[in-house]
């Protein structure tokens, strides 16, 4: 599927706007032209036309008309027909009654190219204006001089149009395309600011913050039906989200059960390799249980911070710990390196201690000593495996990674570890020695939490 480019509103309202404008002032000059035509419209143009065509000058320099179909038609349509013809030898054609003032004006225009002759708006007993121009011919200029009104042709009627649009329509269009210029980017500007606070409430979104919805004032209402729809499928993504979770609860309780009968049958087995072996998966099973309810018991803001006393917290987790090391392989040591206390979650603090004791039984290679120490404000697991390599070192900490060479990974263990380590305003870091890999646990060393980052964990856990 091909994705489009977006375009900028401004611009194409801009355009469309004008093309529209600029479509119904041409519409309308068409028309008044349709009519003006259906109305039999007449002009003085249209008679010095149907003279221009009819005359010609005789062998004696006379000039004569040609009855033309045309002047047979207008002496028809316009009884009281008058009209000069003269050129520069001074020869004169006249037809009709001429009123004084004209037939008056003799050679007094012959300087002038054309002029419309006539009278004030509100003067009485006046002739009709007349209609003077000079013409090139074949053999020579001549002046017409005419009041009578006749039919325009076509040419003349599109000749018309094309001064009108030169002289009124261009700059028309041109003063509208300003005003549009000017107006359109105000108008959206005004219009779519309901949509930029909308557009700023959807970056606050987060998975982690949910019932999140984008607000429907000032919003046009050719928008609000698309608002509504993101704000249902948001409410949809809420639902989903909170089943999955549920989910997941429910299905790590459930797993506690069989999971401890399993160790149970396993630890009545006689003792063989293959006893360790489902000892350390059962172990592993038992982990990830614990690991997904102490996400969800974090994600939900359920800890309790106290005093927590690392050295105590140490010795508890190593207790517990130890038969697995010994199991695998490995010697373990725990050392107490100055007592510090600090303050924080201490179910959240041992699971995170446990996490990182388990990643050393699996990736420590099966032999050499697993160490745990504790400090004033910090806790160290050290063992004497083939460590992480560089680029691998912040990748560990993703949901699930799995390392190629072996194909285990941390699960939710390490990922889980950094989350409280941050609820504690601390970190965990990794690095390799030689031989194996050390994992170290700092708090910060005024030993108290981050008030705000435990009221609001979920911003904190990504």
């Amino acid at each position: 599927m091909t994705q489009q480019c977006p375009y900028s509103l401004r611009k194409r309202l801009f355009w469309r706007l004008l093309a529209v404008q600029s479509v119904v002032l041409i519409l309308v000059v068409i028309v008044l032209i349709s009519v003006g035509q259906m109305f039999d419209y007449r002009s003085t143009e249209g008679t010095i036309e149907i003279l221009r065509r009819a005359v010609f000058r005789q062998p004696t320099g006379e000039l004569s008309l040609r009855e033309t179909e045309d002047l047979r038609q207008l002496r028809k349509d316009a009884p009281d027909l008058w009209y000069t013809i003269r050129d520069t030898q001074g020869h004169v054609l006249t037809e009709g009654r001429i009123p004084d003032e004209y037939a008056s004006i003799g050679n007094a225009l012959d300087h002038v190219g054309q002029a419309r002759l006539g009278w004030n708006l509100g003067d009485q007993d006046r002739p009709a204006a007349a209609r003077m121009k000079w013409i090139a011919m074949d053999w020579g200029q001549a002046q017409f001089l005419t009041g009578t009104d006749g039919p325009n042709s076509i040419t003349f009627i599109l000749f018309g149009v094309s001064l009108t649009l030169a002289k009124f329509v261009v700059p028309i269009v041109a003063v509208m395309a300003l005003g549009a210029l000017i107006a359109t980017p105000m108008v959206v500007r005004r219009s779519l600011v309901g949509i930029n606070q909308a557009a700023l409430q959807a970056d606050t979104i987060d998975v982690d913050q949910r019932g999140g919805r984008l607000s429907a004032n000032d919003i046009p209402e050719e928008v609000a039906p698309l608002m509504r729809a993101v704000n249902r499928a948001l409410g949809r993504l809420d639902e989903g989200y909170e089943r999955q979770e549920r989910f997941l609860t429910d299905a790590a309780h459930e797993l506690r059960t069989p999971i401890a009968i399993l160790n149970t049958r396993i630890g009545s087995l006689p003792h063989s390799a293959v006893k360790t072996d489902l000892l350390e998966d059962a172990a592993r099973l038992a982990v990830l249980t614990e690991q997904m309810l102490d996400l969800q018991r974090l994600k939900q803001g359920k800890v309790q911070f106290t005093n927590i006393n690392l050295g105590q917290l140490a010795r508890k987790v190593i207790i517990e710990m130890a038969p697995l090391a010994f199991a695998a392989g490995y010697t373990v040591q725990f050392e107490v390196d100055g007592a510090g206390e600090i303050e924080g979650d201490p179910l959240a603090l041992q699971r995170a201690l446990m996490n990182i004791l388990q990643n050393a039984i699996n990736h420590g290679g099966r032999k050499g000593i697993i160490s745990l120490t504790s400090g004033c404000n910090w806790i160290e697991v050290s063992d004497e495996g083939p460590g992480i390599p560089a680029d691998l070192q912040e990748r560990i900490f993703e949901p699930f990674f799995k390392r190629h060479h072996d194909g285990r990974g941390a699960g939710l263990g390490l990922n889980l570890v950094r989350d409280i380590m941050r609820m504690h305003r601390g970190e965990v870091t990794f690095d390799n020695r030689s031989p194996g890999a050390v994992c170290r646990l700092s708090f910060p060393s005024d030993g108290t939490a981050d008030d705000k980052t435990v009221s609001h964990l979920a911003r904190a856990m990504d």
